[in-house]
């Protein structure tokens, strides 16, 4: 979980990329519910540096709106759904 807690810091800090690269790490061990939901946040940093490199990560959203939104916010400790509808906003969704 410390490394869970290190990509969530990277989300948090605007690391959009090196946050992906983190939590693909823990996403090739992870199974079941937990693996679904940290494709989605590794889909939803995608999405946030696409927007800060001025590209449109509107795919990228959907594709982690549709691993996220089954989960409660906070999951695994997270309150991810903020994120989320920040990426909303600076993509235009």
């Amino acid at each position: 979980m410390e490394a869970l807690g290190e990509a969530w810091r990277l989300l948090q800090e605007g690391q959009y990329f090196e946050a992906h690269e983190a939590l693909e790490e823990i996403w090739r061990e992870a199974q079941g519910e937990k693996r679904r939901f940290l494709q989605g946040l590794i889909l939803l940093a995608a999405a946030l540096h696409q927007a800060k490199t001025g590209r449109r990560g509107l795919r990228n959203l959907k594709k982690a709106e549709g691993k996220l939104l089954g989960f409660p916010s906070p999951y695994l400790g997270l309150d991810w759904r903020p994120l989320f509808e920040e990426a909303r906003r600076r993509l235009g969704a």
